[in-house]
């Protein structure tokens, strides 16, 4: 799935097994997404905010919440295709 929204919510990271950076957008469409961003493999964003607008790309799984985007970077076992953010025209993959 490669779409676009605006971040209403930063979480915490989630830090069991591989780390990932955490934030809900919503899309134009209304729908809200949890995004779920491998900061083992990807460069984490910093200077992320509220309000701030983001590009993605990345494996999507529906649920009762809107669904969630994971696989936002390179696999590095070649087995997804890789993925990417982009924030303030600077791609995070």
């Amino acid at each position: 799935m490669c779409n676009s929204g605006t971040v209403i919510k930063l979480l915490s990271d989630d830090n069991q097994g591989s780390r990932h950076q955490r934030f809900i957008l919503k899309l134009s469409s209304g729908q809200t997404l949890l995004v779920a961003h491998n900061i083992d493999l990807a460069p984490r964003i910093n200077l992320i905010e509220k309000g701030g607008f983001i590009k993605f790309c990345g494996e999507y799984e529906s649920n009762a919440k809107g669904g969630v985007v994971h696989w936002t970077h390179h696999d590095p076992n070649n087995r997804h295709v890789g993925g990417w953010l982009e924030y303030n025209g600077k791609k995070y993959e």
